[in-house]
């Protein structure tokens, strides 16, 4: 057979079958779904947090290679020990952003905690990383976390040899998309802010510590945005 039809072939098959569908407590990995099936798991309940690089495009694209490489790895080393410290799974990694995904009683306080420990990892140990190894730059690193929660359905895509998990949720879009704003590091939905523990809410002196805003893009949708940080030693 040719190559289009085995395509063909593959495609017809995909489209044709209906969904086998377990539902997990637990994050998915590539060995728990098959395949070449129509098979996914789904979290009837799960946090979604992406934490991105601000300006990467203009990083790349004005100083060395070697200087972007140091700052991808550092933030990216950063932002994922410390969801691993917090019980989150990285699922992804995209460029100079990684995806995790929380599950669980408390998963969006931990969540948004994860999203705070990671800000002051960049104001008071990236930043300053930078500036030791560079004092001449006038490189500022900025950074953008969106966190949302919802249902979500994972699958296994790709071909033998070369694949992996695709998020089919709101959650795992609306995290993704919160990293296109502007105007504070951090940002994550209603729904998080409704469902988190006064701890990663409220600040010692008693302010709130999210302000909320209104999404245009997404039907004027309510959304809360912070500069806070969440110091850990």
């Amino acid at each position: 057979m040719s190559l289009k039809d085995d395509i063909s072939d593959e495609v017809n098959a995909i489209f044709s079958g209906s969904w086998q569908v377990e539902t997990t407590t637990k994050v998915p990995t590539p060995e728990g779904l098959r395949l070449d099936a129509n098979h996914a798991k789904k979290l009837e309940s799960a946090t979604v947090l992406y934490a991105d690089l601000d300006g990467s495009t203009n990083m790349v694209d004005n100083y060395k290679w070697w200087f972007a490489a140091d700052v991808y790895k550092a933030y990216l080393r950063c932002a994922s020990r410390i969801i691993r410290s917090e019980g989150g799974t990285i699922t992804a990694y995209d460029g100079d952003r990684v995806m995790a995904v929380f599950v669980g009683e408390f998963k969006n306080t931990t969540a948004v905690r994860t999203a705070l420990k990671i800000n002051f990892a960049v104001e008071e140990i990236l930043r300053s990383a930078i500036k030791d190894k560079y004092p001449d730059t006038d490189f500022i690193l900025k950074h953008v976390i969106g966190v949302d929660t919802s249902a979500l359905h994972a699958a296994r895509i790709g071909v033998r040899g070369d694949n992996d998990i695709v998020w089919i949720g709101r959650a795992a879009n609306y995290a993704a998309k919160l990293c296109t704003l502007s105007g504070a590091p951090l940002w994550i939905t209603k729904a998080v802010h409704n469902n988190m523990n006064d701890k990663v809410k409220i600040a010692l002196d008693g302010t709130h510590m999210w302000e909320k805003r209104f999404w245009p893009a997404m039907n004027n949708m309510e959304i809360y945005r912070s500069t806070y940080i969440w110091r850990f030693d």
